[in-house]
């Protein structure tokens, strides 16, 4: 028998609802398997033992008088250092914000915990969570459990690989560039980026944040299975007044022919054949799950991830530059520097440019996903990276850089996209990308579950 750390979310909930186990017997599964393997892979880096069991109490009572305590009842879920959660410093993995603590939480940390999960602990995340790599001078770095010298994505790096290696059953991540589609492709499990509005967020510790965050930035679950990821997204979604971006769409849309476009190569990005061959295997098993799959380029995302430096620049330099010399992290600074090399100078006409351009490109990929409601895509165009490769030199940079495309150029588009681990190529996980239209997160979860169904499911990690 499984041991309870290696459980999926949904059968956690079912089990604690039921009376097979408590939710304490379940919350100290996790806190142990924590204390075993976290000194090892350095994803959780801040936690309270005693308010989790507090937690998993109090799920426990709600069942005993009766009360359904939500979808997530009893799960032990993570959240991340860059969002708010009472009584937690959001460090952002910043010394200059070890103690910025905040005093009520995230909305997605609320809708959390009214969902009946139990939050075990905090995970990692680059300094200004602004690399595909996790590592910071405040917290250190975080290793992939499945293999050391591996990168374990980022900036969502600790969330992917606490769920990886068994220390929580969802990780809770961010994504403005990839953070949550990466990090879950390099630790081989799955992670979703939902549309922009539909999981509320806000940080009353940073405030209202510039227009590319605004349009760009979204929550979302890293898990081990679609159906994990189908129950953490109902969690999320619940509606917070709080975030004026919040859509309160339904997720269940119907209607939806089984059409995808396999694009191998958008804007002929270089892609590597073990990353090609996940695309076409994915593409069997969408066939044979009765999907009419064709070959075809997808609408631009040179254009999308050009659209998102733009945005993304201009907030980081004009909000953060002044942070990124206080924090003196030599790493980040190499980062930032080779960001605003790809973007280049950045003024009024440009951003308004950018924005007017970003209308037109959203345009044409709805009307795109409108007949065909899939792109089959890479999630990068490589196998994940060797550890720290990004600050090793500028051409090192701009092969990562180059590499996530389609991570940087979906955001611009507020579309949604799920991250499906389909494999491995010796240690190294292998997955695709799913792309649907604006709150079509119903399609995403339908194809991930048919190329999950035809293929193994992801196990835990245990790290040597």
């Amino acid at each position: 028998m499984a041991d309870i750390w290696e459980w999926s979310a949904s059968r956690i909930a079912a089990a604690v609802r039921s009376g097979e186990v408590s939710a304490v017997e379940v919350t100290q599964a996790h806190l142990d398997r924590a204390a075993q393997v976290n000194p090892t892979v350095n994803a959780i880096v801040q936690h309270d033992p005693a308010a989790a069991i507090a937690a998993a109490r109090a799920v426990d009572a709600a069942i005993t008088s009766g009360k359904d305590p939500g979808v997530l009842c009893g799960v032990p879920v993570t959240t991340k250092v860059n969002v708010d959660q009472a009584g937690h410093a959001t460090t952002n993995g910043l010394r200059l914000q070890r103690d910025l603590v905040a005093h009520e939480d995230n909305p997605v940390v609320a809708n959390l915990r009214r969902s009946g999960a139990v939050i075990v602990g905090r995970t990692n995340t680059p300094a200004f969570s602004l690399r595909w790599f996790t590592n910071n001078a405040l917290h250190g770095q975080t290793l992939n459990p499945r293999d050391s010298g591996l990168t374990p994505g980022g900036s969502s790096g600790g969330a992917s690989s606490a769920v990886a290696s068994g220390l929580c059953a969802v990780g809770q991540g961010t994504d403005i560039a990839g953070s949550v589609r990466y990090p879950a492709y390099a630790c081989g499990v799955h992670g979703l980026r939902p549309s922009l509005g539909r999981v509320p967020t806000f940080n009353a510790t940073g405030g209202d944040r510039f227009i590319g965050a605004q349009v760009m930035a979204v929550s979302g679950p890293i898990a081990r299975t679609i159906e994990d990821i189908r129950l953490s997204l109902v969690a999320m979604m619940a509606p917070d007044a709080r975030d004026p971006w919040y859509t309160p769409a339904p997720l269940d849309q119907g209607g939806a022919p089984r059409r995808a476009a396999l694009c191998l190569a958008p804007d002929d990005m270089p892609v590597a054949p073990e990353v090609t061959a996940a695309l076409v295997d994915a593409a069997e098993r969408l066939r044979d799950a009765g999907w009419q799959v064709d070959e075809r380029p997808c609408p631009p995302m040179r254009a999308a991830a050009d659209i998102n430096a733009v945005l993304w620049m201009a907030e980081t330099g004009y909000a953060a530059r002044d942070l990124i010399d206080r924090e003196a992290e030599p790493e980040s600074q190499f980062v930032f520097a080779q960001m605003v090399r790809h973007a280049g100078a950045i003024d009024l006409d440009r951003v308004m440019l950018a924005l007017k351009a970003r209308s037109g490109l959203i345009r044409e990929w709805e009307m795109f996903l409108r007949d065909i409601p899939l792109v089959l895509c890479p999630v990068s165009g490589e196998l994940p990276f060797a550890q720290q490769i990004d600050i090793r030199s500028e051409a090192d940079f701009d092969r990562v850089y180059e590499a996530q495309l389609t991570q940087r150029g979906l955001p611009a588009l507020g579309l949604p996209a799920l991250s499906v681990a389909t494999g491995a190529s010796g240690t190294a996980p292998v997955g695709v990308q799913l792309v649907a239209g604006r709150y079509r997160e119903d399609v995403l979860l339908a194809a991930g579950e048919a190329i999950e169904r035809a293929g193994v499911l992801p196990t835990v990690a245990t790290p040597l």
